[in-house]
């Protein structure tokens, strides 16, 4: 076995990371986990629940990362309305895994706060209380904010936030006639799952798709994209800190 590259991956870090010290850096990554099916495969696994699982894995890993940088807020795409159409026993293995993620990263040392965001009535009632629970039990925490994507989709997120925003106007009494005037891009800002947090600087995706796929398309408007075609599972350290080097080397121009 080659152990040469693993004992230069922290050299390669701490430079990385020096080169990104003075720089501009994102304050809200969100990251497509995408790939974990693909590279269980490519393993040589039969049951691509080894993929799913160190998936999750990852995804600790690369929220402890962001203790060296000045990432804020990490919102993570886990489970799209689509995947919710895979076979029973998959999406089953998916809530389970979910589920534990959520678990793991509540009562961790990383002090993170948890928030689901997503269409939650399509998940299973269990599956959404328990995660809820771990949830909660974070709202405390200092750290970063770590929104969970799950039984999520960009559609579905714009159509919720000027449904609940009609809805609000109606029970406040709004005249039907004024009602059109009130939806506007801030108001309907403030009714996303996201609201109250800034929208993302950069986007992520991994296993070399380069496509959003539905994934915050309100928010990710003026985001920076970063493409890899390396899958989940395998995404590491340096390739995240790549990501944030090559953030800081553009020149955002928004709406531009």
């Amino acid at each position: 076995m080659n152990y040469l590259p693993q004992l230069l991956y922290p050299l390669y870090e701490a430079r990385l990371l020096r080169q990104i010290a003075d720089k501009p850096q994102p304050k809200h990554v969100a990251i497509m986990a995408d790939g974990n099916r693909r590279w269980a495969r490519e393993a040589g696994f039969t049951d691509i629940s080894h993929g799913h699982r160190q998936g999750a894995r990852t995804i600790g890993e690369m929220i402890s990362w962001c203790r060296d940088t000045q990432v804020e807020v990490v919102t993570i795409y886990l489970l799209s309305t689509e995947n919710l159409k895979r076979s029973t026993e998959e999406v089953g293995l998916l809530f389970d895994i979910i589920s534990d993620v959520v678990m793991h990263l509540s009562q961790g040392d990383l002090g993170c706060q948890l928030r689901l965001v997503g269409h939650l009535d399509l998940l299973p009632e269990e599956v959404v209380a328990r995660m809820q629970r771990a949830a909660g039990s974070t709202k405390d925490n200092t750290g970063v904010i770590v929104n969970i994507a799950v039984g999520y989709g960009g559609r579905q997120e714009i159509v919720d936030a000027v449904q609940n925003l009609i809805r609000e106007e109606v029970e406040a009494g709004a005249p039907a006639a004024e009602i059109a005037d009130r939806v506007t891009a801030e108001s309907i800002t403030e009714h996303l799952y996201t609201k109250g947090l800034p929208d993302p600087d950069l986007v992520i995706r991994t296993s070399g798709e380069q496509r959003l796929s539905g994934f915050l398309l309100w928010q990710a408007a003026y985001s920076e994209i970063w493409f890899t075609d390396t899958y989940w599972p395998a995404f590491r350290k340096v390739d995240f800190l790549r990501a944030l080097r090559d953030y800081s080397q553009r020149s955002r121009r928004f709406g531009k």
